[in-house]
């Protein structure tokens, strides 16, 4: 590609004419072009065309760089354009959560690319870094400051190239003007002050004689006409031609991880005081009707049903067709969830017209760029039975989840609506897709399949049937029969509120899914019936404050699989019996109903599956398999007794089907409203017992089965938002939260789960505060937003007796105060009710609320009450809270203690952003090659683990773009195989991207990314990056202080890392430090047993070695030793080292006191030999590090290698009988082969975090 006097440079055929032009609008010499198409040989290239299907194109041909003539659209693009190349190192469009801009500190620690410096500093640095971390990050450190958060970029103090750019006010040009090219003008201040006035044109920009008060079209001095606003800039002030220069190298060096934008926005909780500059283009975008982005898409708004459901219909017979229908898919969702998003907030900021203005504010309705809005709340009465305001308030995250749901079934020609849930101010609103003609109709004629009024009046269809039913087996969704009001069968597939509609585009869709799934019996009271023992023990069924809770799909998912295993061990078991007895009778099962089989199962199978060996009951359960798929198949091959077997399990275990197990739910059992004809009483009966079980799976198996997995941290949830995400990944509700807490206090190994105990209060408090500011924030007026926020944190948060609201009448007084104002906010009753808060009375209403919502009892009736009994830090829950609501604010010291003034004023909130909830399209294909690379990794074929990953990096590229959080887990493990295949350079640039993805997708200071930071902070150690390594670790240990604080397991590894390198640069009384302080967390977590501690205690007696305290050296090593001894045995390698290394020490103490012996015998003439003090190697660190961090490279004698080459080939040839075998005889590695040694695993880390932290082999 060739630009006008440029040199040219190459592309690939590969790529999309747009890209090029993407391409060229970001590259640093012609950035400031955006109007101009490509030739080749004098014919213009389409846009949208691939390069090599452009006729006449070789090697070799030159594509030419054309400038084109502007219309009204490509000048305001160009102007754009411009304004976000002055803008773009200036971070405040992510401090206010705009176009999808986040933050990124990760280049304040390295100070730039890692790979540059990487190559400058060679030489092994023992040029003295100073390595002391601030005080706040030392162990036992008390206070948590708030603004190291986000630390002043240097960059960030921007180079100004003009004062101001705005749009004139002479705009837009008259009839005349227009005749003569004129599009628009410009005012400009340079940053000289001179003002100028400028024409864009249909040729380009120049100068006009037009004043601030005197319009004079005519050209001015410099008479230069330039089709860039850029070169024009820069011919009239010197300033901006040199700061733009610099600015656009600057901008050209970042990472493009850092410019990218994020697929969905995300907010930052913090932000620094801004200056407010003027800004043409946020200006223009705010005032002019800019509904969608319409410079993308001619005709103005975008039909976003049109598209969500075009996307879905696209063709996917084969990979290439499935990335583009994902790629389509994904992006709509994206910038459909963006326009959801600023339309809720203009909704209740009161700035769109509702479509029935005369109704009450909580009714109103909204229309606004083809997206229809509601307000979560009972309108007609429609959830009266279920809970009234409460239950419209979450049936719209039901009904996302339904959505979610089918979405991912993904059958063809049933089509969903495209959903966002927005909770802004307090408020919920739900943001749909419009169906097309739906408005025009009255909703009674339109819905053919479901019911409109709960289950009165039910309708079906057989075209909806069909298409459900393709749903029913993968959310295991019963087809069954309903009474209509007139008395008549009517069949279903879904719940009765599910509805169907054809719309005028004759698409079939279904809307409100709000119960897809099952209800939850154990917030469901129902007169006359008995839940399951297990229930009752733990005070279920408990009246919840609606009737719309149901079961998670993880949840039913795992009752399912848990069944499945109940299933064959039943019928396992029968077979043996039969064969035990050889007797015609088979021995019944049906005496047992399912509920006494529960208890069975978690045993094995009973004692005459013991009476032979383990390997018949394995060899039993795989004859079992084989049965149970020829009676599906049903051939008639298999003999009475068999079909008798698995019809007894399948009765046993609910299965719907008498011939194969088959477990589906029937979402309407216990629906109020919903009546079953009489002929179906059996299968009612038979539904409702497998309800009952559910719940006591989720009470009896799922709590304690997530309670065990903390305790062996299996999983580390650091914060509120990892705790949750790991209780739901198990099917539990947050609203199980408080059993959970109960479950914790009761565990025998309390202590071990005090990290948990703590995210949970936190989590419990947050919650329950959360609910308060809902419902306190309605009754908010606009004007008194800041003032109310912060009266309720100094309230939440302050320790400041009686803090006193500002009301907004303070600053200005109205003379006519207007007694009956029309824009009421929706629900609001008295306007100055939140000023009478007091912080007792907030308490008294969260631990009110913890304990009717949570069913948790708390003790405490302060913040500082709580603080001291729960162990919280206040800077912990301004950060749960400010996540949960939406709030920013202030970054700056908060004074939470002071008794003398409040911790907030209102200048110290700064905004309040909207919380959303979407849809979250996936990448099929690209997750099932990374899924079997991770399984490759595990089986410890690494190449070819390593391949599927990259090929699942570029497909998860192909989809969603450069920035998403499974990309992020992908360069994680890529960088992780790197370096374990030691290619240092490699794995470095890899978690480099992975920590900035981290922190621009999650959040700066979200728990993956303080993991993202320490695995960066081992690559850099291991590259010989010293100085680096520890400041990425100190910045993750302060995240970590400030996310949950010091006494958490995972500190204890931080700390281990942080200890070893200090060790490593001979900062010995640091080291100790930090590495005592991690030798006593994991005393606590792992139990003064745990192989982690004999570790731990060795690290800290290597440093006392080196210190040549060698008393406390052998004092700690023998610990260690003790422990290897009591758990491996003496013939353990572990304990044979340690055992030398006692020796070892034992030695260099005698040497010591040896001279000084002779120091005191012979004074100063003594003959003293030299000691030897071994200041440790960078390999022997570098040793220790992969080892605590889970990354093991074994040494393999000679005849391991050959066996294992051998193995290798083996499974070469079974999986490429095909290719060729010069292939299968190649060694895995012939160096060191890596591999994860069973004798280690007691120092791993857990492993849930990470997909594959050790490598087994």
């Amino acid at each position: 590609v060739r630009g006008p006097g440029k040199a040219p440079w190459p592309v690939s055929p590969q790529e999309m004419v747009q890209e090029i032009h993407q391409v060229l609008m970001d590259r640093e010499d012609t950035c400031h072009r955006t109007c101009f198409s490509l030739h080749l040989d004098g014919n213009v290239l389409d846009h949208f065309s691939e390069l090599r299907s452009v006729e006449g194109l070789q090697e070799g041909s030159v594509l030419r760089v054309v400038e084109e003539p502007y219309t009204v659209r490509e000048a305001r693009i160009h102007v754009r354009h411009v304004r976000d190349l002055l803008k773009s190192l200036d971070p405040s469009d992510a401090f206010n959560g705009v176009d999808c801009n986040s933050l990124s500190f990760l280049s304040v620690f390295t100070d730039g690319d890692l790979g540059d410096s990487g190559k400058r500093k060679k030489g092994l640095e023992m040029d003295p870094i100073d390595c002391t971390p601030p005080e706040y990050i030392l162990p036992g450190s008390r206070e948590r400051p708030l603004c190291p958060l986000q630390p002043q970029n240097r960059d960030w103090k921007p180079l100004q190239c003009l004062k101001v750019l705005t749009m004139s006010g002479w705009n837009p040009p008259p009839g005349n003007r227009k005749m003569h090219g004129d599009l628009m003008y410009l005012f400009v201040i340079t940053a000289e002050d001179r003002q100028v006035s400028i024409t864009a044109s249909t040729r380009g920009f120049y100068l006009n004689q037009s004043t601030a008060y005197h319009f004079n079209p005519k050209p001015a001095s410099p008479r230069f006409l330039s089709h860039s606003l850029v070169e024009l800039l820069n011919q009239i002030s010197p300033a901006f031609r040199k700061n733009f220069a610099v600015l656009q190298k600057k901008r050209v060096q970042r990472h493009p991880f850092e410019r990218i934008a994020t697929p969905f926005q995300v907010y930052s909780w913090t932000a620094p005081q801004a200056e407010h500059a003027m800004d043409c283009v946020r200006a223009e975008d705010a005032y002019t009707s800019r509904l969608g982005y319409e410079e993308h898409i001619p005709g103005q708004t975008r039909d976003w049903n049109e598209e969500l459901q075009t996307t879905r219909e696209l063709p996917r017979k084969n990979l290439p067709e499935r990335l583009l229908r994902e790629r389509a898919i994904f992006k709509v969702h994206s910038d459909f969830t963006a326009a959801a998003t600023r339309g809720a907030m203009a909704v209740i900021d009161g700035n769109v017209m509702a479509i029935n203005p005369s109704e009450e504010t909580k009714m109103q309705m909204f229309i606004w760029n083809n997206i229809f809005f509601s307000l979560g709340f009972d309108v007609r009465d429609h959830y009266k039975d279920f809970g009234g305001d409460v239950a419209a308030y979450v049936a719209p995250t039901n009904d996302l989840n339904g959505v979610r749901t089918y979405n991912a079934v993904d059958v063809e020609g049933l089509y969903t609506l495209g959903t966002v849930v927005v909770d802004y101010r307090g408020y919920r609103v739900t943001a749909q897709s419009i169906i097309p003609g739906i408005l025009e109709r009255d909703q009674e004629q339109s819905v053919i399949y479901g019911s409109i009024d709960f289950g009165k009046t039910v309708v079906s269809h057989p075209r909806y049937l069909e298409l459900l039913e393709r749903t029913s087996r993968p959310l295991k969704i019963l087809r069954h029969r309903v009474l209509n009001d007139r008395d008549e069968e009517v069949e279903l597939c879904s719940s009765v509120e599910c509805k169907g509609i054809i719309g005028n585009d004759g698409r079939h869709y279904i809307l409100d899914l709000l119960r897809t799934f099952p209800p939850d019996l154990n917030f469901l009271p129902v007169p006359g019936e008995e839940l399951p023992e297990e229930c009752a023990r733990a005070g279920f069924p408990r009246a919840h404050r609606h009737k719309l809770c149901c079961l998670r799909q993880e949840l039913v998912d795992a009752f399912v699989e848990h069944r499945y295993l109940l299933f064959m061990k039943l019928a396992a078991l029968q077979l043996m019996q039969q064969k035990a007895s050889q007797l015609e009778t088979p021995s019944s099962l049906e005496n047992g109903g399912p509920s006494s089989l529960e208890s069975k199962s978690e045993d094995p199978p009973g004692p005459e599956a013991g009476s032979e060996e383990e390997g018949s009951s394995a060899s039993g359960l795989a004859k079992v398999k084989e049965l149970a798929e020829t009676i599906a198949a049903d051939d008639g091959t298999a003999d009475p007794r068999s079909r008798e077997v698995i019809r007894n399990a399948c009765k046993a275990v609910g299965s719907i089907s008498s011939t194969a197990f088959d477990i589906r739910f029937n979402p309407d059992i216990f629906s109020p409203g919903v009546r079953f004809p009489e002929s179906c009483q059996d299968e009612v009966r038979d539904q409702k017992q497998l309800l009952k079980d559910a719940a006591a799976f989720l009470l009896s198996c799922q709590i304690p089965g997530l309670v065990k997995d903390c305790m062996e941290h299996a999983v580390l949830p650091m914060d509120g938002a990892t705790l949750a995400e790991v209780m739901r990944q198990r099917g539990i509700n947050m609203r199980y939260l408080g059993k959970v807490l109960e479950l914790v206090l009761r565990s025998p190994a309390r202590h071990q789960l005090d990290h948990v105990y703590k995210i949970g209060i936190g989590e419990l408090i947050t919650r329950s505060a959360k609910h308060i500011f809902k419902t306190y924030l309605q009754g908010v007026e606009l004007s008194g937003l800041s003032a109310a926020i912060s009266h309720f944190l100094n309230c939440f948060l302050s320790s400041y007796p009686n803090p006193v609201a500002h009301l907004p009448a303070d600053e200005l007084v109205s003379k006519k105060r207007n007694k009956r104002r029309k824009n009421r906010p929706p629900g609001a009753a008295d306007n100055t009710a939140w000023a009478v808060v007091t912080p007792q009375e907030l308490w008294k209403d969260i631990c009110q609320e913890a304990k009717n919502y949570f069913d948790f009892h708390l003790e405490c009736e302060t913040v500082d009450q709580a603080v001291e009994t729960y162990g919280l830090q206040k800077i912990t829950l301004l950060r749960e809270i400010s996540l949960k609501t939406g709030i920013q604010v202030l970054l700056k010291e908060y004074s939470f203690d002071s008794r003398h003034k409040p911790a907030f004023t209102e200048e110290d909130v700064l905004n309040i952003f909207p919380v959303v909830k979407h849809v979250n399209p996936k990448a099929s294909d690209a997750f099932h090659f990374f899924q079997s690379g991770q399984a490759k990794v595990q089986q410890g074929f690494l190449k070819e683990g390593c391949e599927l990953i990259n090929e699942a990096l570029n497909l998860f590229n192909n989809v969603y773009g450069a920035m998403h959080v499974e990309t992020c887990a992908c360069l994680r493990l890529l960088a992780r195989l790197h370096y374990i295949m030691g290619d240092y350079a490699e794995a470095l640039s890899n978690q480099q991207k992975a920590v900035l993805m981290s922190e621009r997708v999650m959040g700066i200071e979200h728990p993956n990314t303080i993991q993202e930071y320490m695995h960066l902070a081992l690559y850099c150690f291991a590259s010989s990056q010293l100085s680096t390594a520890l400041s990425l670790l100190y910045r993750a240990r302060y995240l970590m202080l400030l996310v949950f604080g010091e006494d958490h397991p995972e500190m204890a590894l931080l700390d281990n890392n942080i200890g070893l390198v200090l060790h490593g640069v001979m900062e010995y009384d640091l080291s100790l430090r930090f590495l005592e302080n991690a030798l006593a967390v994991s005393t606590k977590y792992h139990g003064p047993k745990a192989l982690k501690v004999a570790l731990s205690h060795h690290l800290v007696a290597r440093v006392y070695e080196s210190k040549a305290e060698f008393r406390s050296a052998l004092q700690h090593e023998k610990e260690g030793y003790t422990i290897y001894k009591t758990q491996l045995g003496e013939d353990h390698e572990k304990t044979k080292e340690s055992s030398e290394y006692l020796k070892c020490l034992t030695q260099q103490a005698v040497a010591l006191q040896r001279t000084m012996n002779e120091i005191y015998r012979n004074g100063s003439s003594a003959n003293i030999p030299p000691l030897k003090f071994t200041a440790p190697s960078m390999a022997s660190v570098l040793e220790q590090l992969n080892v605590i961090n889970g990354i093991l490279f074994i040494p393999l004698s000679q005849k391991d290698l050959e066996n294992l080459k051998a193995e290798v080939a083996r499974r070469h040839q079974l999986q490429e009988a095909s290719r060729n075998k010069d292939r299968a005889e190649e060694p895995m590695a012939t160096e060191p082969a890596p591999a994860g040694a069973p004798e280690d695993l007691g120092s791993q880390p857990p492993a849930a975090k990470d997909p594959s932290p050790s490598v087994q082999g």
